[in-house]
């Protein structure tokens, strides 16, 4: 079986980097672990500053439920609340159902799925990659992107700098209903963590945090954990005594890392968490995926339609990533030191509350501007 393309993940980055070169007249394949739709482990706020696109692309937001965002609320693990207007905004949308109707667009695009796979080996031999699946499925590729999230086994077959660090840290998602402020994205802060809830559609609000297993240790169990170390803060105490939760268990995942990554490994093209992973403010992620997405596929149709070297085509988007989003997940690696530690996110929160300027530069630092919403075509 051979592709020009072959896409490694289903999700954000993923699926629109599949519909841009699909739509291109390059044939795709994309290989993805789980069926559609399915839950991830993620904030679920993304800036509107790629909402033009993704609307040009086919995607109907409004119709979908989701749910417009303008205002910011950050609280210290005491308690102390700063507010402030989000100059760009934002939507609330879960992965379930984003990552669904963004793959039926792919289909219709003419995408080539293999679900329910797990990509086993990737061996880049004579100019070319040869793909091992789960599936006994022997794939020859032209060109590959990584788009398989934060951490898989092929990062440490690959051997990635960053699987060779430690990470402290875990990530728990719930969906919940109450009686909460639509258009507010919260972050509130507890010992040794962090957790932001918003609104998403369906009168749904989507709740995840992340801690260090530290916590989890101390406390035995994720329930023991919520009770005894995350509600200190009384607004998340408010939140899991009256919120009605709609998961049986919570979505978790292990071995988040926040080190930086190449974009390119081994010629793979890394996209979206497989790239670089932001840390929250307000979270980004889901729209740095999204326009990751449309860049490697546009420098992708470029080799195809244009130049065929190799060597172009891997300097030119790890340039165009390192314009992009090296500064954002600068600026987030360091706010997050303010993060989860109450005496600094208390004196953190007095500043900010001193500065609202300084603040919304912050929050600013994380965004990026408006991504263009004209899809790429391919050049005759």
């Amino acid at each position: 079986m051979k592709y020009p393309v072959v896409i490694i993940g289903g999700g954000l980055a993923g699926l629109v980097s599949s519909i841009e070169l699909a739509r291109a007249g390059v044939k795709v394949l994309l290989i993805e672990r789980k069926e559609y739709p399915h839950h991830k482990v993620c904030g679920e706020y993304i800036s509107n500053e790629v909402r033009p696109y993704l609307e040009n692309l086919g995607l109907d937001l409004d119709a979908l439920g989701s749910a417009r965002i303008s205002r910011f609320r950050f609280t210290s693990p005491k308690g102390s609340v700063l507010e402030t207007p989000l100059d760009m905004g934002g939507f609330g949308i879960s992965r379930y159902t984003m990552d669904y109707s963004l793959y039926e667009l792919a289909k219709q695009a003419g995408v080539g799925f293999q679900l329910n796979t797990k990509v086993q080996d990737v061996r880049w031999m004579n100019g070319f990659f040869e793909i091992e699946t789960s599936k006994s499925t022997r794939i020859i590729s032209e060109i590959v992107i990584g788009a398989y999230g934060k951490r898989t086994r092929l990062d440490k077959q690959l051997d990635r700098d960053f699987m060779n660090k430690e990470s402290p840290y875990v990530g728990i998602k719930y969906h919940v209903q109450g009686d909460f402020a639509k258009d507010l994205i919260s972050l509130h802060n507890f010992k040794n963590g962090y957790c932001g809830m918003s609104a998403i559609e369906d009168d749904k609000y989507c709740l995840c945090y992340l801690t260090e297993r530290s916590n989890l240790k101390e406390s035995g169990s994720i329930p023991a954990m919520e009770q005894n170390i995350l509600s200190r803060n009384p607004h998340l105490k408010d939140i899991f005594s009256n919120a009605k939760f709609l998961y049986d268990k919570p979505e978790v995942i292990n071995e988040i890392s926040f080190s930086p990554k190449k974009t390119v490994e081994n010629h793979l093209l890394m996209a979206g968490d497989s790239a670089g992973l932001i840390t929250p403010l307000c979270g980004n992620g889901m729209a740095m995926a999204v326009r990751a997405g449309q860049m490697v596929a546009q420098e992708v149709e470029r080799y195809f339609s244009d130049h065929h070297s190799r060597e172009t085509l891997e300097k030119s988007y790890a340039e165009a990533w390192r314009d992009e989003f090296a500064l954002r997940l600068k600026v987030g690696r360091n706010v997050q030191r303010l993060f989860g530690r109450e005496m600094l996110s208390e004196i953190a929160l007095g500043f900010f509350r001193l500065t609202p300027p300084i603040l919304r530069m912050v929050i600013k630092g994380t965004h990026g501007k408006e991504m263009p919403s004209t899809p790429i075509t391919l050049s005759k």
